[in-house]
């Protein structure tokens, strides 16, 4: 799926920080903004393999942390000793649960959290 607004955001940003501005980290970018739910860097990686993606390891990580900075994506960590990954793209504000035995995240919307935080 086509994200222009956060392709030409994502542009801007690498540009006001000096970062060089690759087709493979647009191409993290499409596959992070496309990803259902909460995912790390290695699941992304893995992702984009099967998708015949010739993107490296090293790249996937390292453009997650530009994601995650320029505020496309919100950066977690669920106790689970995991970086978890997660769109803000286009996405309302929200809360999440876990779950103690089988670690599940649910998310959630309380707008009575939400003025509280």
């Amino acid at each position: 799926m086509i994200h222009q607004e956060a392709i030409e955001e994502f542009r801007q940003y690498l540009k006001k920080e000096n970062h060089r501005i690759t087709p493979e980290r647009f191409e993290v970018l499409d596959f992070a903004l496309d990803y259902e739910g909460h995912f790390g860097a290695d699941e992304l990686y893995v992702k984009m393999k099967s998708n015949n993606s010739n993107v490296s390891r090293a790249t996937v990580y390292n453009t997650l942390e530009l994601l995650a900075s320029c505020d496309l994506l919100s950066k977690r960590n669920f106790g689970e000793n995991k970086t978890r990954y997660e769109s803000n793209y286009d996405r309302k504000s929200h809360d999440h649960l876990i779950c103690i035995n089988c670690g599940a995240i649910k998310e959630f919307t309380e707008p009575k959290i939400e003025k509280i935080v």
